[in-house]
């Protein structure tokens, strides 16, 4: 159970805690009163915080320090280029660690830990063909060499070059609506973790979260990119500390054999909770299924080529040599993206699963988070926190510059008969900063997610993915693409995931939309529209001449 900070198996220990002074009944108490029948209703965190005051100073100091940081880089913004690219000067290593931290946030945290609990070991599948996405396109430029020897700002940009200004402005529309839905559920679940990790009031979730958003968008809107760049190096080291050293507890804490033992007794129905899903075997029909894996691998292919947040890094690099080498040297990051808080999932479903069972009020979201919350000792809880702030910081600020970018550049700008200044520019890119704020705040609040985080996410993104991803391929590689394809493959590519999101969130579970065949199918769509729209009308006048096929 709990012995000073550490979990001990088969013993209860009731010790006196130096945070407050007084004897401090455990955590895991409340769960075994719970399923006891000795606490009833809705489980709740514990009655006071169980962050010290050593955890506090560690987590005010990140946030002075990385507002500080983010604040200092405002003096070098002379223009939009510096403002959303940091003017093409970003080298390999600090492209590294952008990249990392922009796409490590603390909703990563969450869905990740959260496939663990539900689908054992197995859960990191998905990271392991993320990682091997990456290698390929990292060693064959494929993409991402073109893309950045275009010279452009966002993908959309790209599609005027090769087909039309409309067609450039309905792929701005796709990819700026996909990419909010997809951010829209990054406070809450961010602020679900904090909830049940530190014992604060559940009321306190907007406030706190408003607070941490407010401060993200001071440094995001001052210094765009470059402050971004700054917090998100500053970030990278403190959740990459946080997040190994939280996993070497659970090891050690739960025992190796312990999580492996425990998930197959879930798995056989001989433990305390059953597990549905094949804790093994990602190729199970239990699990994941031959059809979800095969629509992930074409799905993170897409991700890697297609992802504003993450071809922003590549536009940003030196040169295209640069961009190939952060994916080369990026790509094992994401297996322990996806491995690591999913290890921490694992160790939840076993931690409740051989003390009684899962308590009221936690799920397979929820359930990591508490479980760490009682399992971290005084000042590496702080650091956990510091580091989830950080991820969570790092994550928004990113995605917020991304979209903001891509309305500014790729919706409003081709509306726009005269061109802005510099300064009217900046001012319009802010602002649009500014209203992506308030639409997380709302967004976030009041919407629910149709099934698991990860397969909310992917269906999301995949509203512009598929669109946009065929819209690359074929107009980098193919010189019979032309806009006629192009809208057919922007329309159809998102008709899957739309339809996903409508008819799960009105429908019993029963009759629900299975989150592959909408992806699957939009990526189908999207091709058959690009290739007959094509083939039906005239060739294009104009093609791009920085495409070098692979």
């Amino acid at each position: 159970m709990y012995n000073g900070g550490r979990l001990a198996r088969g013993k209860v220990f009731v010790h006196s805690s130096r945070r407050s002074g007084r004897t401090n009944i455990p955590h895991f108490a409340l769960y075994s009163a719970a399923v006891a029948g000795k606490l009833t209703g809705r489980f709740s965190p514990p009655p006071h915080m169980t962050l010290s005051l050593i955890d506090w100073i560690i987590v005010t100091v990140y946030l002075i320090v990385c507002l500080g940081a983010g604040l200092w880089m405002r003096r070098f913004i002379r223009g939009v280029d510096d403002f959303t690219i940091a003017g093409r000067e970003v080298h390999v290593n600090l492209a590294i660690a952008s990249l990392a931290a922009t796409e490590f946030g603390l909703v990563t945290v969450m869905y990740t830990a959260q496939l663990g609990f539900e689908k054992g070991f197995a859960g990191a599948t998905i990271g392991v063909i993320m990682a091997l996405a990456f290698l390929l396109v990292g060693y064959t430029g494929f993409v991402i060499e073109p893309l950045r020897n275009a010279g452009v700002l966002t993908i959309p940009e790209l599609f005027e070059k090769r087909f039309s200004k409309r067609v450039r402005w309905l792929a701005g529309v796709f990819v700026a609506l996909g990419g909010l839905l997809n951010m829209g559920i990054f406070l809450r679940l961010g602020g679900d973790f904090l909830v049940f990790a530190t014992g604060m009031p559940p009321s306190w979730l907007e406030p706190v979260m408003t607070i941490l958003l407010g401060l993200v968008l001071l440094y995001t809107v001052l210094g765009g990119m470059l402050s971004v760049l700054m917090t998100d190096y500053l970030q990278f080291l403190v959740v990459g500390t946080g997040i190994v050293v939280t996993s070497v507890i659970v090891i050690l804490s739960m025992g190796w054999g312990n999580l492996v033992h425990g998930m197959q007794a879930a798995w056989a129905g001989t433990a305390g909770m059953k597990l549905t899903a094949h804790p093994f075997n990602p190729f199970h029909p239990s699990n994941f299924g031959w059809g979800y894996i095969i629509w992930q691998v074409v799905f993170q292919i897409a991700v890697v080529t297609t992802w504003q947040t993450t071809i922003t890094r590549v536009l940003a690099t030196t040169d295209s040599g640069v961009a190939k080498r952060m994916y080369r040297r990026t790509s094992f990051y994401f297996v322990g993206r996806f491995l690591l808080p999913g290890l921490w999932g694992v160790a939840a479903f076993v931690y409740f699963s051989q003390h009684g069972g899962l308590p009221a009020g936690l799920d397979s979201s929820t359930a990591m988070p508490r479980y760490i919350g009682t399992l971290l000792p005084v000042g590496f809880l702080g650091l956990l926190v510091a580091a989830m702030i950080a991820a969570e910081m790092s994550t928004v600020s990113g995605y917020m510059l991304t979209w903001a970018t891509v309305i500014y550049n790729d919706i409003i700008t081709p509306c726009l008969k005269k061109p802005l200044g510099p300064k009217g520019q900046l001012l319009l890119t802010r602002s649009i900063l500014l209203g992506i704020a308030i639409f997380l705040l709302f967004y976030g609040l009041w919407y629910k997610m149709p099934g698991n985080a990860w397969d909310y996410l992917a269906v999301t993104g995949n509203i512009y993915l598929a669109s946009v991803f065929s819209l690359l391929v074929a107009g980098l590689y193919w010189p019979r693409a032309n806009s006629t394809g192009a809208y057919a493959a922007l329309v159809l590519g998102a008709i899957g995931p739309l339809t996903f999101l409508v008819v799960n969130a009105v429908v019993a579970k029963d009759h629900q939309i299975a989150p592959e065949i909408a992806g699957a199918s939009s990526f189908a769509l999207s091709f058959l529209g690009m290739i007959v729209g094509s083939l039906l009308t005239a060739a294009p006048a104009k093609t791009l001449v920085t495409a070098n096929p692979v």
